[in-house]
Order: C-alpha cells, then structure tokens, then sequence
C-alpha cells in the first residue's frame, strides 16, 4: 500500500471533516497507521475547513499534510489555496459542481465529479462529500470496500442511524461516476 496523505477542503458545513473521518475510520479499522487532523476558521459554517488524513502502513511522522498525494476541493477558494501543493503524480479529485476551474497542471491526475449536482438530484442535499470520499475510494484503493462500509456505519452517530443507507447510496454513486 502507498502512503495516503490526504487533504478535505471546503468552507464549514459541506462535511469536509466528516468526509475525513470515514477515510480515517477505514484506516483504524484495516490497522493502518492513521491521523485526522481538522482545520477549520473560527466562523464554523460559511468559513474554511480543511481536514488533513493519513493512511500508512507506517508510522506517521506529521498529522499535518502540507504536500498532498490525493487533495479534495469542496469549493474554488481551497483550489486555488491548495492545487500547487499537491505533489507530482497526485490526484486531484475535486466537486465540479462548485469549483469552476480545471486543473492546469500535468503532473497530477484530475477527476471531475459534479458531487453536488449529483446529491441534489439523488435527493440527498448534504452528502456531496460522501459522493466524493466514494469517488476518492475508486480512484485510490485506500481501503477495501468492507472497511469502507464499517467505516462509514461507525462514523454515522447512532442518532442519525436512519441515514445510513443514504450515506451507503452516497458512496456507491462516487464509485459509479466515470469522469
């Protein structure tokens, strides 16, 4: 397995840190070594949130992830912070609904998939990061769909139990999408 630091970003209220967990959570559950690390402006909704997520078979030295392998835009502002960060041969998967910009460089591999349009017309508003971690798990191999499922069920909170086959439908339709 290759070393999966990852960096979520978008403004508060889209799931970016949510997103993170279920990456973090199939970690934690394949025994990886893993670190989530949330970032977010002191406005909470409306601000800037970025979560950084390490998945490694070894120990990780920094749960900071200044320099991507796989970087996930929510929005056009963390794009244009973040694309030139993005290491060379990295993926960029990004929510083409709501960044409008293309990826100019070419040493990185670029996904397009329009996760809020496709959430929206699917009926399920709030789970355009959830469409995104599945694409993430399509184009990446982080864990193994089984992880991926118990993930996802132990990250959704016992309250909201009842959405979990929402969120299972979420992550199938990122694994569908051919972009």
């Amino acid at each position: 397995m290759a070393d999966f630091n990852m960096l979520f970003a978008g403004f508060g209220g889209q799931g970016v840190l949510f997103a993170g967990k279920i990456v973090a959570s199939a970690g934690l559950i394949e025994e990886k070594s893993v670190s989530w690390l949330p970032s977010y402006g002191p406005e909470m909704r409306g601000g800037t949130a970025n979560c950084s997520v390490c998945v490694s078979d070894r120990p990780i030295g920094s749960p900071l992830v200044v320099t991507p392998n796989v970087f996930v835009p929510m929005n056009l502002p963390s794009f244009d912070k973040f694309i030139n960060a993005v290491v060379p041969g990295g993926k960029v998967i990004l929510d083409s609904t709501l960044v409008s910009s293309k990826v100019e460089r070419e040493d990185v591999d670029a996904f397009y998939i329009p996760a809020t349009k496709l959430a929206e017309e699917a009926g399920m508003k709030k789970l355009a990061n959830v469409i995104l971690v599945g694409k993430v798990f399509k184009e990446t191999g982080f864990c193994s769909y089984e992880a991926l499922e118990k993930a996802l069920k132990k990250s959704v909170p016992a309250s909201k139990a009842h959405l979990f086959d929402i969120n299972r439908k979420a992550i199938e339709i990122g694994i569908n999408f051919n972009s």
